[in-house]
């Protein structure tokens, strides 16, 4: 019995050794990042307009990685690759993470085009508008390149139609991004779209976005900064109209 409750304690006491204590994070990040030997990761987040690293992941012979965070609520955060060598514009890769277990997948030689997260809801939601978004830029471009012509040959009907067209597509793009926050109000990606892609619309569809948050999404890192954002814009619009 003695032999026993002795190896139950050794047990114990080698379990407790190894148990690495992660405070309150409630966030566990995995991933590979293929082909890639040497250098650093660094998982940052937005604070005050700068981004600011809240992990220091190094890498050195391993391509693995993972992280352990406390997030208050779903957040956009940034991993951005330290190659060390190069000054590559593909090293900042972002993610919508949210408590729970999430994993990156990518490799060294396209860190941002080979990516691959899961693990997040919020995350499959803010791809699918990506992918919409990325054409509305495609066809920006377009229309650029048409005008840079246009204006090589001095024609000025067609600036004027390629500017038309212009307004027009960003008209468009506006009220998908509304549309798209408003079908997707119980995910804390809508608040954060409404902020970051469309702040500078009419205040009546970030209030309405605004209105149509879940509870749980109203009272979220995003959602509290619409609530004030449009608060801020409502009483600062009713001053100049006086």
């Amino acid at each position: 019995m003695k032999r026993l409750i002795s190896a139950l304690l050794v047990i114990a006491v080698f379990t407790a050794c190894n148990k690495k204590d992660y405070g309150d994070a409630n966030l566990h990040i995995t991933g590979n990042i293929k082909g890639l030997k040497k250098g650093k990761l660094y998982i940052q987040k937005v604070v005050d307009t700068a981004l600011v690293a809240i992990d220091t992941i190094i890498i050195n012979g391993k391509s693995s990685f993972e992280s352990h965070i406390k997030l208050d609520s779903p957040e956009m955060l940034y991993l951005f690759l330290d190659r060390g060598q190069t000054n590559s514009i593909d090293n900042n890769l972002p993610f919508f993470a949210e408590p729970g277990n999430m994993r990156i997948e990518s490799s060294n030689e396209e860190f941002f085009a080979k990516a691959k997260i899961t693990g997040s809801e919020n995350q499959k939601v803010y791809e699918d508008y990506v992918k919409i978004r990325n054409r509305f830029n495609g066809d920006k471009l377009d229309l650029i390149e048409k005008s840079l012509e246009a204006a090589k040959k001095g024609d000025v009907k067609m600036l004027d139609s390629i500017e038309q067209k212009a307004d027009h597509l960003l008209k468009r793009r506006y009220l998908y991004t509304a549309n798209f926050a408003l079908n997707n109000s119980k995910y804390e990606v809508a608040p954060y779209l409404a902020l970051s892609e469309i702040y500078d619309a009419n205040i009546k569809y970030l209030d309405t976005i605004r209105k149509s948050m879940s509870p749980e999404v109203a009272k979220s890192h995003y959602g509290k900064m619409l609530t004030k954002y449009v608060e801020d814009r409502k009483k600062s619009e009713a001053e100049n109209m006086k």
